[in-house]
């Protein structure tokens, strides 16, 4: 099939899941285990996108929904990554788009090189050293229009502006910036979203069946439905850091992974947090059951080169048996995967962290444990930054077998901030950081 055919194929639900036993028994009842990192990880195979204009690509799913791509390759389907039941196929999503940032009178603007983008649901196989696209599934609104990438709301996004930073873009109440990816067992997906943040349920043909949002958040003008159904606390999620990671668990249920700690009760205290948050979604109820407090390491810990606590970030949830999920930590340079247990009694929905009148905040509390916050244990399963092969600004990770990670990077379609990502004439000047497959095998005997 062509990389750029929109036909469908029916797909096997994968089996991918539990972690061994032994993994799974390293779990400690509070806090993080101090044992050593498994650093006997190695990277056993390495596949590489190819290069595919996104004009070409987008324009055979929705024709004429690009009119200059301005050089702009595809990429950026590192946003998450999925088994699609085939050995080597996986489900991956885009994110909103190419994107950047220019400096125009001491202030950044968010550039939108291709604002006709319509983010989608790619299928990829991983084929000897060769990334292959072999589906792909254009999201679409109710009316079969584009969901583009442009930010939803004055009043809480960015404004919007053309590649060079010149001409202000409309804003779009049809816009999302997908990140995590699942896909149910009767074919539809769920993904998540930057900008609500959101949990937007996608028929298998990629409409909009309904967005969740948090309450109160006002969305107007989207054409499909938006459910004001996730905790309103939510609403102070920080400036493109919303949901990140998304997992399915056994039971159907969802969870969904803020990528930072929320604006509270302001920016400066949710830079310099370690305690972001989770949700886990009923699909049959379509409620929100639990909430949960994940803190997180230093961020010298995660990413000794790094001081900026504001770095730390969420992007990827496993889910890998029962409520058990790997959960990575990183920045853009580092990354470490934790395991976590799930438990009932560990949530904190609906009590006195879910209102912002609270003081301290869950966000502002240096130790949660000490003030009576059940947060999450966790043990550290393997420290990326230390495995030799792996490429860094990992965003996706899948469960292959027992002892079998996929990892795959958001290239951010060779974008790179600044007035000099294009050249006189418009065209990209590209990064050269390819969309990179990585299998990562962990030490046998865990």
């Amino acid at each position: 099939m062509s990389p750029h055919d929109a036909g469908r194929r029916r797909v096997h639900r994968s089996v991918a899941t539990g972690l061994p036993l032994a993994l799974a028994a390293a779990l400690v009842a509070a806090g993080t285990a101090t044992a050593a990192p498994y650093r006997d990880a190695r990277v056993i195979r390495t596949a590489t996108l190819g290069e595919i204009p996104l004009g070409t690509f987008s324009n055979a799913l929705l024709p004429g929904s690009v009119d200059d791509d301005h050089g702009v390759k595809l990429g950026g389907i590192g946003s998450d990554i999925y088994p699609a039941g085939r050995k080597g196929e996986y489900w991956t999503v885009t994110d909103r788009g190419p994107n950047g940032q220019i400096k125009v009178d001491g202030k950044k603007r968010r550039t939108f090189p291709v604002p006709g983008f319509d983010p989608a649901i790619v299928k990829i196989r991983v084929c000897g050293d060769a990334v292959q696209v072999i589906d792909a599934i254009p999201l679409t609104t109710s009316s079969g229009k584009a969901v583009t990438g442009l930010p939803d709301q004055q009043s809480r996004d960015e404004a919007p502006y053309t590649y060079d930073a010149k001409t202000p873009l409309s804003y779009d109440p049809n816009g999302v910036d997908t990140e995590g990816i699942v896909r149910a067992a009767d074919g539809t997906f769920w993904l998540v979203d930057e900008y609500g943040p959101s949990l937007i349920h996608v028929s298998a043909h990629g409409k909009v069946l309904t967005r969740y949002v948090p309450k109160g958040l006002g969305l107007t003008g989207a054409d499909y439905p938006v459910v004001e159904a996730l905790p309103s606390i939510f609403l102070h999620r920080k400036i493109n850091r919303g949901f990140e990671g998304l997992a399915q668990l056994p039971d159907g249920d969802l969870v969904m992974a803020l990528q930072s700690p929320l604006s509270l009760p302001d920016a400066d205290a949710g830079d310099a947090s370690l305690t972001t948050r989770l949700l886990r979604f009923s699909p049959r109820d379509k409620a929100v059951t639990a909430e949960y407090a994940y803190r997180f390491d230093p961020v010298n810990v995660v990413d000794p080169s790094e001081d900026d606590t504001s770095e730390l970030k969420i992007s990827s949830v496993v889910a890998v048996g029962g409520d058990r999920l790997l959960v990575e930590e990183r920045t853009d340079k580092a990354a470490r995967l934790q395991l976590v247990q799930l438990g009932r009694r560990a949530s904190i929905l609906g009590g006195p962290w879910d209102d912002d009148t609270t003081s301290p905040s869950l966000e502002q509390l240096d130790d949660p444990a000490t003030a009576g916050v059940p947060v999450l244990a966790k043990r550290l399963v393997v420290d990326l930054n230390k495995v030799d092969g792996v490429q860094q600004k990992i965003e996706g990770i899948a469960r292959v077998d027992h002892d079998t990670l996929a990892l795959i990077n958001d290239n951010d379609l060779g974008m790179t901030d600044g007035a000099g990502a294009f050249d006189a004439q418009g065209r990209l000047v590209d990064s050269g950081i390819k969309t990179t497959v990585v299998y990562v095998r962990l030490p046998e005997g865990l």
